[in-house]
């Protein structure tokens, strides 16, 4: 049987471990007293000496007492109530003659009974506790689990909702550019039907024997090279407009600014200077390379940025990989994470693929725009002003996350000095 611990009070003549009256009894130092052979059993199979009745623990075995004065209780037979205590039978007839006297061992029977129910009702109290504890630990549960579900139905609702109003936008969106498209169309079939009228006439003239007729200037049909250029040029800014719908805000990494570089403030120029800085070089630092990155990365989605190199005589410009080695030389190639076109002594413009691309351009850009679509893997790059597309890397495999890309190149004693802004 366990002992009953600190859960009830000590009975002066029951042992708290085996709950009979004391047989051989001996005293712990803290006070109690148990059956020699009960306690001595109890600690034998416990890993710490312990007191069952206080839980005081003994760093080593303790010397047990042996109690004499309950080992002389077997001559006390009687219990006298009046007084509370154990008596012999020449005290019952002396200083306990007029009290209350019951055999002992009805005394003990009575009290024991009364003891073991009041470990029971202990117990009972104690399994109540524990029932209650669990019943409110359920309703606790239920009620985090109703509310979890009643979240997550409110989420997919508002998930649901935002898709359908995405969709919805999308779709208008598309609408309004085919409808725009469509008139584009029409007035370009309109126009090319009137002039192959003119020039049918005219054609029609050119062999007739009337001269008057030959010379007649309000049939001469205009150019048609300049009226379709004029439509080619709309064609290619409603382009550009569609593809500033997808700007990002892009400002420079200072952290990965190779020393020679000077950032402004609000992180939008940057210029080559003739003065190494000493700075830490920490990992996103380009040591090598005159190059800094843009702040934002992009590892899925379209986004489109411009930037102007006006005045520069040198300068690259595009996308790389996050992971791109910044401490030593590569070549700037699609093959080691880098998506970029470049200008070199203010004339050769080029695109780094392997190997590189020359480019022969009609004007000179003084804006550049990088537009990126991280699915179908394309990187272009357009003369803003001029609305003219200048290279487009395509089936690019992209698995990491991209920044943008940018070097003023050196400063070359002030020749290409000018700033690039973002």
């Amino acid at each position: 049987m366990s002992p009953a611990c600190s859960e009830t009070s000590e009975h002066p003549f029951l042992c708290s471990i085996c709950l009979e009256v004391l047989t051989d009894p001996v005293t712990t130092s803290c006070g109690h007293n148990f059956c020699k052979t009960c306690i001595s059993t109890h600690w034998d199979t416990s890993t710490t000496s312990r007191c069952p009745v206080c839980n005081q623990v003994f760093s080593t075995k303790p010397q047990l007492k042996v109690n004499i004065m309950m080992r002389e209780m077997p001559h006390l037979t009687l219990f006298c109530l009046s007084d509370q205590t154990r008596v012999c039978l020449m005290c019952s007839v002396l200083e306990h003659r007029s009290h209350q006297l019951v055999p002992l061992g009805e005394y003990l029977f009575e009290e024991k009974k009364v003891y073991l129910q009041q470990m029971i009702e202990k117990r009972r109290e104690k399994l109540e506790e524990i029932r209650e504890s669990v019943r409110i630990r359920k309703e606790a549960a239920d009620r985090a689990k109703a509310e979890g579900v009643e979240m997550f139905i409110a989420l997919m609702e508002l998930v649901r909702r935002g898709l359908k109003e995405l969709m919805k936008t999308m779709e208008e969106q598309q609408e309004a550019e085919e409808r725009e498209a469509e008139g584009l169309i029409k007035e370009l079939e309109e126009e090319i039907s009137e002039l192959m009228k003119r020039s049918s006439e005219v054609e029609q003239l050119s062999h007739s024997e009337d001269h008057l007729l030959q010379h007649f200037c309000s049939l001469k049909a205009p150019p048609l090279e300049d009226t379709l250029s004029d439509e080619m040029m709309t064609i290619k800014m409603l382009e550009m407009k569609r593809l500033q719908q997808f700007a990002v805000d892009v400002t420079l990494d200072p952290l990965t600014a190779n020393p020679y570089l000077v950032l402004s403030d609000d992180g939008k120029q940057v210029y080559c200077s003739d003065v190494w800085k000493n700075l830490p070089d920490n990992p996103k630092r380009f040591s090598k390379y005159i190059n800094v990155l843009g702040k934002q990365n992009f590892s899925s989605g379209r986004f489109y940025f411009e930037v102007q190199v006006k005045g520069k005589t040198d300068w690259d410009l595009g996308v790389v990989k996050e992971s791109i080695n910044r401490k030593e030389y590569i070549a700037a190639t699609p093959k080691n994470g880098l998506w970029t076109v470049a200008l070199r002594d203010g004339n050769v413009y080029k695109a780094c693929e392997d190997p590189s691309v020359i480019l022969h351009l009609k004007c000179v850009p003084e804006k550049v725009g990088v537009f990126v679509d991280y699915e179908e893997g394309v990187v272009s790059f357009y003369d803003v002003d001029a609305a003219a597309l200048i290279y487009s890397f395509t089936h690019c495999c992209f698995t990491h996350k991209l920044h943008p890309y940018f070097s003023p190149g050196l400063n070359y004693g002030g020749k290409n000095s000018c700033c690039m802004w973002v």
